[in-house]
Formats: C-alpha cells, sequence, structure tokens
C-alpha cells in the first residue's frame, strides 16, 4: 500500500518509515501540515497517517481541508492528544480511525489492515426508507427536503441501516460495515457516529427514524405517532 506519514518528528517519522517498509508498504514522509495537504491530494493513496501538532497547518485543519475537497482516502489520526475532546473532534471531521501515542506496531499495522479494506462506492445507486433516501454519487442524505452531506463512514453506516430497515443491526455488523471486519472500534467512537447521524436525520420538531436498542445496536424504523 502507499502510505502517507504526517510527522514532524524527524525520529518517529523515521521509526515509521522504516517499520513500514519492512511490512511491504510504501511511504512518503510529510514533515508539516502544509506538505499533508499537498501530498494527500495525490490519488494514488491507500491510507494516511496524521499527527495532529504540526507545524504551518494543524493535522485537525489539514484533515478538514482534505475532506472539504473531497478527497476520502483512509486516514488514522496518530497523536499524543489523548483527550476525549481531542478524540471526538477528529472522528467528527471525517478520521476512519485515532489512535493515541505510544502505541504498539502491531496494533497500527492491524488498524492500517482495517481501513484499507473499504471498498469504494459506486457512485448509481439510490436507497430510500419512507421519506429518507440515500444518494450514492453525492453521499448525500436528504429528508423533508433537506439534503445533509455524510462522511464515508457515515455513508456506509446509513447504508446497513437502510438496507436492514425495521430490523436490529448489531454494533458489530455497524463496526465491520464502517471500519471493516476485525477492526477495533470502541463503543465511543460508534456513538458519535451514530449521533451525527440522528441528528442529520431529524431536525427540532421532526420524528427520529434512527433508534438505539440499548446493549445491542440500532434500528432504521418509522417514528411512532
Amino acid at each position: 500500500m502507499q502510505i502517507l506519514v504526517v510527522e514532524d518528528r524527524p525520529r518517529m517519522a523515521r521509526l515509521l518509515d522504516r517499520a513500514l517498509r519492512r511490512d511491504g508498504h510504501t511511504v512518503t514522509v510529510a514533515l508539516d501540515g502544509e506538505q499533508a495537504v499537498e501530498y494527500g491530494r495525490s490519488p494514488h493513496l491507500d491510507v494516511i497517517l496524521l499527527d495532529v501538532t504540526l507545524p504551518v497547518i494543524d493535522g485537525f485543519t489539514v484533515l478538514t481541508m482534505l475532506r472539504a475537497e473531497q478527497f476520502t482516502t483512509p486516514t488514522i489520526m496518530l497523536t499524543a492528544r489523548d483527550s476525549m475532546e481531542d478524540i471526538v473532534r477528529g472522528l467528527d471531521l471525517g478520521a476512519d480511525d485515532y489512535l493515541t501515542k505510544p502505541f504498539a506496531l502491531a496494533n497500527l499495522l492491524a488498524r492500517i489492515r482495517a481501513v484499507s479494506r473499504r471498498k469504494p462506492v459506486v457512485p448509481t445507486e439510490r436507497l430510500e426508507f419512507r421519506d429518507l433516501a440515500l444518494d450514492r454519487a453525492t453521499h448525500g442524505l436528504s429528508r423533508l427536503g433537506r439534503t445533509e452531506p455524510l462522511s464515508r463512514i457515515e455513508f456506509a453506516l446509513m447504508e446497513k441501516l437502510v438496507r436492514n430497515a425495521g430490523m436490529v443491526v448489531t454494533k458489530d455488523m455497524l463496526v465491520e460495515a464502517g471500519w471493516g471486519l476485525g477492526a477495533e472500534v470502541s463503543d465511543t467512537s460508534l456513538y458519535v457516529y451514530m449521533r451525527a447521524l440522528r441528528n442529520k436525520i431529524a431536525s427540532e420538531g421532526e420524528k427520529q427514524l434512527l433508534h438505539t436498542i440499548r446493549g445491542v445496536g440500532y434500528t432504521l424504523r418509522q417514528a411512532q405517532a
């Protein structure tokens, strides 16, 4: 795989470079946020490992800029910033995973394999449930005259729910749909995404279609009168 490592500390960048090359990957290193945006626009990248604290442009801004330009390369935030606020912010901005330093190399390699297993979306099909529609061409969710953009993970989760509307979709099924088979995703990370989807499905005063099945998962069903 072609991996972009965004890390401003030269020693850490060298360690990651060597470890990833030993695992059979091709590696490009960016030492600041400006380089990260430039290199991150490459269509040949398979995964981006992105630090948060960077010179010139911080990692959160780098991710925001790339996602705004519709670059959807799977991205793992790789940082010492381990507060819940930072983790939630990274995931909300479109990161596919968030790994805090220090970390085990085997854990990082497993997460890289997990995020890289996602298949590209075929931009043709329109999926519908009641008055809700998903447009795979635009990654948009439409309901009651509103259209909300979805990240890649949000779309994958919604697609799983729509295709299984009326049935309970377990947390494991959602993790597999959004992050890949065998991915390690915390309940907190999944909750962040489901909360965002719930807000996009129903604005204030509208009936909610996405419901939590406590301790099991989630279901998409017609709101009760």
